[in-house]
């Protein structure tokens, strides 16, 4: 499905935003704003639990309509992406005319995805995110990212990446994780580029179904070397005990299963084609 729900891109650049009890106000400045270039997860993952709401405006783009949050702490002012969505159907049909058995659209999977990536070292390509509660919703927050588009844009006007080679490096980690999580919605609109042409991953709350099948194995051309073996090392008792609150045992069983797949696609690709012709560093 190619439904862009939260897609406005996550942009650093200065913006107005209602401050309760208050007229639209700026807050974003170079002269009271502490930068947020070094810090660590930890820091961006406290400040995104403890940091006051000041602001907050909603993406006129996507179904779920997402928040854009202002939060402070002290000196310290940044952005963050909150998304309170939690849909459960036994069935929902599209406007593709495609219909999902057991549909669910939910926050948790945004957190849940963040923390499996850490866990196969794909922490760089995601923005931190938490679960908080704001106005009396519980939802996802995550870090604002400081990109100059999405690949959707770079599509339409024909951008070409400095460096394609590296650039489809970055697209092939986010094939493969993808396929692991079940996403149904990885459209283009859901990747993000830095202006330095970093990859970045957002929004899966329509990730982690309980298939054991692949969604789209065709996807699957070529991988990370270390992603390989970390998706071999993935251990199904350590990602039950870092993602229980957000999934459920079957949904952790269909990530396991997909994992097998996955590895056994390619090393059958590799028995095929040659170790160089399938992975690099």
């Amino acid at each position: 499905m190619s439904c862009l729900r939260s897609s406005w891109v996550m942009l650093i650049a200065i913006a107005a935003f209602v401050i309760p009890g208050g007229h639209p106000q700026a807050y974003a400045s170079a002269q009271t704003v502490q930068t947020q270039d070094n810090l660590t997860e930890e820091q961006m993952r406290d400040f995104l639990l403890k940091a006051q709401v000041v602001g907050s405006k909603q993406g006129g783009k996507g179904v779920t309509s997402p928040y854009r949050l202002t939060l402070k702490d002290g000196n310290m002012v940044h952005d963050g992406s909150f998304q309170a969505v939690d849909e459960q159907k036994t069935s929902r049909q599209f406007d593709n005319g495609k219909t999902e058995a057991n549909f669910r659209d939910s926050y948790k999977y945004n957190i849940a995805a963040f923390e499996v990536a850490k866990m196969l070292g794909l922490g760089d390509m995601m923005p931190v995110t938490v679960e908080r509660k704001w106005e009396s919703k519980i939802g996802s927050l995550s870090w604002w990212l400081p990109v100059m588009m999405d690949e959707e844009k770079r599509l339409s006007k024909h951008t070409e990446p400095p460096d394609r080679n590296a650039w489809n490096k970055q697209l092939n980690k986010m094939y493969v994780f993808a396929q692991l999580v079940y996403d149904t919605d990885r459209n283009a609109a859901n990747l993000l580029i830095s202006e330095n042409w970093h990859l970045w991953m957002i929004d899966f709350s329509r990730a982690f179904r309980i298939y054991a099948s692949l969604e789209n194995p065709k996807n699957l051309v070529m991988c990370d070397r270390q992603l390989l073996q970390n998706l071999r090392q993935l251990n199904a008792a350590e990602l039950e005990q870092k993602t229980k609150k957000w999934l459920t045992k079957d949904e952790i069983k269909g990530v396991m299963a997909r994992r097998d797949k996955i590895v056994t696609f390619f090393d059958d690709l590799i028995a095929k084609k040659g170790e160089q012709a399938v992975l690099y560093d």
